[in-house]
């Protein structure tokens, strides 16, 4: 008996015509019907499981695990879509440590991981104030932010809390890039090429500088901030209709 169970389910689970049917429904489904590949799915947990069941499915396909995909993928258009809901704008903030590389190789790997650490612990609270974490990228990281003036102070803050490091015996200065646009989300991830102008105005930052974009400087309170223009060749690879601007605190009083 236990048997012929188990062989009918399995019937039912490599059934081509159901298979189909939910191929079908995915592909006209909101969200991402490719969800799943290493592109659409983040660090999260739920992309975590979509990671996962996505090559089992396509090395053997199954109903149940195209079913678990599709809630995935419903779930997925779901968050996202909450989270664009506030703003149909994005505002993308990257940071990284000037010169990182050259000094990892004078200092050592043991030295530069402790670096990473207490730049990690100093940096990534302040970004997650009012914004989010996308992803980490070595020495630094990508977050998006609901309002510019939100990115701009935690890149401020974090560039801030990095000066004050010491890390035995050696100074680290953070730069930071942020630019506002409608870049594509895919999972918990965003692309395009709102993305790359971001990771070009924070190229355009020297140690200790917090850059933005003209677009985001358009946006930008003045009340708060003050904005100073940057030499056409520190914004070497920026697209020619965005110039980049270093931005610092206003002094009060």
């Amino acid at each position: 008996m236990r048997r012929r169970v188990l062989e009918a389910a399995n019937r039912f689970d490599s059934d081509p015509r159901l298979l189909a049917a939910l191929e079908w429904a995915r592909s006209r489904l909101p969200g991402d019907a490719a969800y799943g590949d290493p592109l659409s799915t983040g660090d999260d947990a739920v992309g975590r499981v979509a990671a996962q069941l996505a090559p089992l499915a396509a090395a053997r396909p199954s109903v149940l695990r195209e079913v678990g995909l599709t809630a995935l993928q419903l779930w997925q258009a779901h968050a996202g879509l909450e989270e664009r809901l506030s703003d149909e704008q994005v505002v993308v903030l990257f940071t990284d440590l000037a010169g990182f590389s050259d000094w990892t190789l004078e200092v050592g790997d043991d030295v530069a991981v402790c670096a990473l650490r207490r730049v990690g612990a100093a940096v990534e609270p302040l970004v997650r104030r009012r914004g989010r974490v996308v992803k980490r990228l070595g020495d630094g990281l990508m977050a998006v932010h609901p309002s510019v003036e939100d990115a701009v102070e935690a890149a401020l803050a974090a560039r801030d809390a990095v000066e004050e490091l010491d890390v035995d015996g050696h100074r680290l200065h953070l730069r930071a890039g942020v630019h506002v646009g409608t870049p594509q989300q895919l999972g918990g991830d965003y692309y395009g090429r709102d993305v790359n102008i971001a990771a070009r105005i924070t190229d355009a930052a020297g140690p200790g500088e917090v850059c933005v974009s003209s677009p985001t400087r358009a946006l930008l309170d003045g009340g708060d901030f003050a904005t100073f223009p940057l030499s056409r060749r520190r914004g070497k690879g920026v697209p020619p209709d965005i110039t980049p601007w270093r931005v610092g605190r206003r002094p009060r009083g």
